[in-house]
């Protein structure tokens, strides 16, 4: 089997790879345009800013209204990325964002920083945990969850030549970087990072990383895990999940967001569907989150390599 090990030099916040990567679509691209709501600097735009002024809008504190004129800025054909943190590019302006965006297939890209439990001691009014859900339930937008910062910039660079709105979630923390800048980044197509015949682990997202570590405790126990990122929560990779459980006959998904609305629920779909086996969800179990440092709190809401390894055995009882 090919199974890798997978390390890391450094670390980097993915919401540096979406700065970086919006950078180098603006210097290919001159219809890439920027708008961000006084956030330049969370957000990592202020390379964008500073190399092309005349295609940044700083419109403040007014999500509602950025999403309004990054709309009307794709009727001229411009290609508008909104920056803001994940709360507020989706809880607060919902509304616009279906009016507006979706419902009209406006090729906007919505950028969205700090998401999930990571982001810390903010607290639980900024972790917001139910925008995956939010976003892959309006028709035609895509969600993406990248797993680190080299995969986060080539995300970003992707979504230059997509056409349709779009999701894109990042965070907030330094995170292993144990992706290669040369990896090929397809949206909608997952990528194996581990065979494995025991069970599949998909994730998304930081839980990329906790699965793998996960492995590297499971796979000394004797048991073989197929991990696999799934960075595209919507179009999601249906072919490739079917292949991988239709081996390895059960699975788990692992996820920086709640369990209800999820990936682990789009994947319950799939199963349930065409190919029934033993899954568990691992997730934020229908809760907001709280202030505290990030590596605690994802112990604290069970989104930790151990707990990650006692939910493989759990299944695997039941397999």
């Amino acid at each position: 089997m090919n199974r890798k090990e997978y390390t890391y030099k450094e670390k980097k916040d993915t919401r540096s790879g979406f700065g970086d990567g919006l950078l180098e679509l603006g210097k290919n691209n001159r219809e890439v345009v920027a708008l961000c709501a006084d956030l330049t600097g969370s957000l990592k735009m202020g390379e964008f800013k500073n190399e092309f002024p005349e295609r940044f809008f700083q419109i403040g504190i007014a999500e509602a209204n950025m999403m309004g004129i990054a709309a009307g800025l794709t009727i001229g054909g411009k290609i508008p990325f909104t920056g803001t943190f994940a709360n507020f590019s989706t809880g607060r302006v919902y509304d616009q964002i279906r009016q507006s965006i979706a419902y009209s297939n406006k090729n906007v890209k919505i950028c969205a920083s700090h998401a999930g439990i990571t982001l810390g001691e903010d607290g639980a009014t900024h972790q917001i945990l139910e925008d995956i859900g939010m976003m892959k339930m309006l028709p035609g937008m895509t969600v993406i969850n990248p797993c680190d910062y080299n995969q986060t910039k080539q995300a970003t660079i992707a979504l230059g030549s997509h056409t349709g709105p779009a999701y894109l979630r990042f965070g907030r923390p330094k995170w292993p970087i144990f992706t290669n800048k040369s990896d090929t980044f397809e949206i909608g197509k997952g990528i194996k990072f581990i065979d494995g015949n025991d069970i599949s682990i998909f994730a998304t997202g930081h839980m990329v990383w906790q699965a793998l570590e996960a492995e590297k405790i499971l796979f000394k126990m004797g048991i073989s895990c197929e991990v696999i990122n799934i960075h595209t929560i919507k179009p999601l990779d249906e072919e490739l999940i079917l292949k991988s459980v239709n081996k390895t006959r059960c699975a788990i998904s692992c996820e920086e967001h709640n369990i209800v609305g999820g990936l682990g629920e789009s994947i319950s779909r799939v199963l349930g569907e065409k190919l029934p086996v033993p899954l568990k969800i691992i997730g934020v179990n229908d809760s907001f989150g709280e202030s505290g440092k990030p590596l605690d709190l994802l112990v604290k809401y069970k989104l930790d390599p151990e707990t990650i390894k006692k939910s493989v055995l759990e299944v695997l009882e039941r397999k």
